[in-house]
């Protein structure tokens, strides 16, 4: 009789437990399902259904953990559920992912319920995984009708050739090539330009992940090619060259390629992954230099990659001494930005008030920051992860941005003892702000950079982002050398703008006014305006008219607009287009010009 209440509590802890797995089963069988749905849509060239397939996909894990919640409560009443029975549930949820196939996610969704129900007093690693339980090194899925992670590939039985056709073949896309042996002779053409004609090794041979990378109107092949001690990445993006018909658009050979189409500034691929582990480590080998919690993030497993960067954090913090400083740059109106110089990130805070002429709110802001996160970024906008109740040791913290943080976000911060915990932040990468690069920059900084503004926002305005405050202060430089917008308070999208020209001023007193002579509506944008803050310095202006002189011009502006309209979308590339076999090998093309010759000759089934 002593030991009901211990069976009984035992018995709720498993079914919480088992409830809770149920909860991430669901959400990762969506998760796939989106995938497998993806490869129908890109082979309908339904661009728009693409996109509505990754936004409602980022949405998903949070209503199957709001889900999950609610069933706990209901059903086990869990915020009463005591310290002792949590524990146990941990220790039977841990039992039932010593087979599962996503553990690590498994893990991180217990997190995202968990931290939902308890108080944060709890959140350490004897009710939440501080630190993951289980090792997802050589899981993968044993069933005999299961696609391995990769596939294997050995050219020295059937040629280089015949093998990269195998592998384009083997995805099954039921869609016709335009000339895919042609496309094959540009990839090997590619791959003797880039590394000559090597001497093939005993294990020569070529690794190719199971599943396509879908994003924009592309499919990544995604690869390596083993050589004796070589290891050489590769991405091959397949796109449709005509309604139905396919080509290979280009071969990515340059580990520095792969590194921007899986950066922090473009949208989540959607990807099939039965053991998404498998898939990080693989494609850790092509970029070794990424963190896992990047790599996650970037094949949509966004609370994963979230979860593995807490943990990084926290051990930075362990293994460095520096402090946090507010970050160097201009401040801005709306948020308060501060940085550890150690570590390549910055930590963003909504100010409690917002001067003149900022006219917005907390809440408004964060809904920004949510459409950017369900956007197509395009490589032009930065990602950026939200936390709640993040707790920062106060010896770590610079006296100047303490004083900084009580007086622009006291509603934000609160003393724990020895941590201040700040109650709502987003963290993005550091880079460096472009009116500092520009200020410091030679002549071929400044060129760099202005042809590289004038894109990321031409980029932004196809998409449908208008950025609002246009300044340089609100864009930065990335390690790889591409501008990208990081500012989003004031964004909104363009097909809700007025593009207008200024009306030209009827007397002297208008010609010579300070202020607009006209009337201003809240969504008019007057881009002939706009050279007044960004062409002052004479270097930069130079630049900018030798680029983007168009860039003023409202005609510009209002054709994208109303290309938009008309539900149209462009075409992105998330690599130099002078790369693209049809730019690169124009020969090869020329072949293909009479009628017969561009009928589609290679048909998968």
């Amino acid at each position: 009789m002593n030991h009901f209440p211990k069976l009984l509590s035992s018995q709720i802890g498993f079914d919480v437990a088992q409830t809770m797995l149920e909860g991430f089963d669901r959400h990762y069988r969506i998760f796939r399902d989106a995938a497998i749905q993806a490869k129908t849509l890109f082979e309908a060239g339904d661009w728009h259904g693409l996109q509505k397939l990754a936004r409602d996909r980022i949405a998903s894990y949070d209503d199957r953990v709001q889900e999950c919640v609610h069933l706990l409560e209901d059903e086990y009443d869990a915020e009463n559920i005591d310290s002792e029975v949590w524990q146990q549930i941990k220790l039977h949820y841990i039992g039932l992912l010593t087979t599962h196939r996503q553990p690590e996610c498994a893990e991180t969704f217990f997190n995202s319920v968990s931290c939902k129900i308890l108080h944060r007093s709890y959140f350490n690693n004897d009710f939440i995984f501080v630190r993951p339980a289980l090792s997802t090194e050589y899981i993968e899925n044993d069933e005999p009708a299961a696609k391995p992670t990769y596939r294997a590939y050995y050219p020295g039985t059937d040629g280089l050739a015949a093998t990269l056709e195998r592998v384009v073949t083997n995805f099954q896309l039921d869609l016709p090539f335009e000339d895919l042996t042609r496309d094959v002779a540009c990839v090997m053409q590619s791959i003797h330009e880039a590394f000559g004609v090597f001497d093939e090794a005993a294990n020569f041979q070529i690794h190719v992940l199971s599943s396509l990378f879908y994003r924009n109107k592309a499919a990544y092949i995604v690869g390596r090619i083993i050589n004796g001690d070589a290891l050489l990445p590769f991405a091959v993006p397949l796109r449709h060259v005509k309604p139905g018909v396919l080509a290979l658009d280009t071969v990515l050979l340059k580990r520095e390629q792969l590194l921007i189409i899986f950066s922090f500034s473009h949208s989540y691929f959607l990807v099939d992954m039965e053991v998404p582990s498998a898939y990080v480590e693989f494609l850790r080998t092509v970029m070794p230099a990424k963190p896992k919690a990047e790599i996650y993030t970037s094949v949509g497993l966004q609370k994963q990659g979230k979860n593995l960067f807490y943990r990084d954090l926290l051990h930075h913090l362990k293994h460095s001494s520096d402090r946090f400083i507010v970050a160097p740059g201009i401040k801005g109106l709306v948020m308060l930005v501060f940085t550890l110089p150690s570590f390549p990130y910055v930590f963003k805070l909504i100010k409690d008030n917002f001067p003149p002429p900022k006219e917005t709110t907390r809440a408004q802001i964060q809904q920004k920051y949510l459409l950017v996160k369900r956007h197509d970024r395009l490589g032009r906008m930065a990602d950026t992860l939200e936390y709640s109740s993040v707790a920062l040791p106060l010896a770590r913290l610079d006296e100047t941005l303490l004083r900084e943080l009580e007086k622009e976000v006291p509603s934000l911060i609160e003393y724990d003892g020895e941590n201040l915990v700040i109650r709502h932040m987003y963290i993005e990468r550091r880079m460096i702000p472009l009116n500092l690069f520009l200020q410091n920059g030679n002549d071929d900084d400044i060129e760099h950079g202005i042809k590289e503004y004038g894109n990321a926002v031409k980029e932004l305005i196809q998409a449908n982002i208008f950025p609002g405050d246009m300044l340089y202060k609100n864009f930065g430089v990335t390690r790889h050398g591409r501008v990208v917008f990081y500012d989003y308070d004031e964004i909104e999208y363009l097909t809700d703008c007025n593009v207008r020209a200024v009306p030209a001023p009827r007397n002297e007193e208008e010609e010579m006014s300070d202020e607009p002579w006209y009337p201003v509506g809240p969504h008019d944008i007057f881009p002939e305006t706009y050279g007044t803050f960004l062409l002052g310095d004479p270097r930069v202006r130079r630049s900018f008219m030798r680029h983007h002189a168009d860039f003023f011009e409202p005609e510009l502006w209002q054709r994208y607009k109303d290309f938009l309209l008309k539900g149209e979308l462009p075409d992105f590339f998330p690599y130099d287009q002078s790369v693209r076999f049809c730019v690169r090998y124009p020969e090869r093309f020329a072949e293909t010009t009479d009628a017969e010759a561009n009928e589609p000759n290679v048909r998968v089934a």
